[in-house]
């Protein structure tokens, strides 16, 4: 078996590895790596209740336990793994997004808290709809199609990725929550793959939006790591949105929304670009948790 990890400076190994020594020792190693020390302890807990195949809250009565040797070979493995830049997520398998986890892997993007603003007013706007027919362009995880089926129990989504490995994993996270029978996936770019005369009450989508400068300055778990397919948005990080303001007219019933996540820096050039559609009507703009722009909203006239 390898050797454990080099300790951080001034922190010797413990003699007895139970769990609250991992994770003790570990979030002290993770901080040594710059990270910031709430992170640390969160991470070396995510991972060491992933290896052990518990909730993490559940380590809490477990301090004082040993775990097996293989265990804590499979625990440096991921630790090692993280501080070599791969996100948490990825080495777990998951990601909770609107209170339901979500298989994830390096074909999709990690779901972000920020899309959540995104499904909730989904949902606010599907309220009152019986039976709504919904599209989702570049589901990726399957995040969002999969969460307002989840809570729109008489919604049909159709979802669309040009990816199959992508589509691959929504599908498992569809069957995992349940609205296998009512997502249909669909592999193609954009609207392409979408049969022609299909309508939708909603069309969503969180497009590729970075930019090659802002893609060059990200985080190296982000870079390095999630698709490049989901993040590049061209030149501008505007891409994609010209071509859904130009190609949702066609699939929106009347009175039927379009939203689509933006960058936080993106609100006033996406939403002119929606405004610049005789067919649309642009609405708010909404804010995420931290207060940013975050997501475009317009209707069918």
């Amino acid at each position: 078996m390898p050797p454990e990890p080099a300790p951080p400076p001034h922190t010797p190994p413990p003699t007895v590895w139970t769990i609250r020594a991992l994770l003790s020792w570990t979030t002290n190693y993770l901080a040594t790596k710059g990270m910031p020390a709430a992170t640390a302890r969160l991470e070396a807990q995510v991972l060491l209740a992933h290896v052990l195949k518990c909730k993490k809250v559940d380590l809490l009565v477990r301090y004082d336990e040993l775990p097996t040797d293989a265990e804590r070979a499979e625990y440096r493995g991921l630790i090692k793994r993280r501080v070599d830049g791969w996100p948490v997520a990825y080495l777990v398998g998951s990601r909770e997004f609107y209170l339901l986890p979500f298989e994830v892997s390096p074909a999709v993007l990690v779901p972000r808290p920020e899309t959540e603003t995104l499904v909730a007013e989904a949902l606010r706007l599907l309220k009152p709809v019986a039976g709504p027919a919904v599209l989702d362009l570049g589901t990726g995880s399957g995040c969002i199609a999969v969460s307002i089926a989840h809570q729109k129990k008489d919604a049909r989504a159709t979802a669309v990725d040009i990816s199959p490995d992508a589509l691959d994993v929504a599908s498992r996270n569809a069957e995992r929550h349940g609205v296998a029978g009512r997502v249909r996936f669909l592999q193609g770019d954009l609207f392409a793959a979408v049969p022609a005369g299909t309508v939708f009450d909603l069309v969503v989508s969180n497009p590729p939006y970075v930019t090659p400068a802002e893609l060059a300055a990200l985080a190296p778990d982000v870079r390095d790591h999630e698709p490049r397919l989901a993040l590049d948005g061209g030149p501008d990080g505007l891409a994609f949105y010209r071509r859904i303001a130009a190609g949702v007219g066609p699939f929106l019933k009347p009175g039927g929304w379009v939203l689509v996540e933006i960058g936080a820096t993106q609100d006033q050039t996406v939403r002119a670009l929606f405004a610049e559609r005789p067919e649309l009507e642009v609405g708010k703009i909404l804010k995420d948790a931290a207060g940013l722009p975050r997501v475009v909203c317009a209707k069918k006239r």
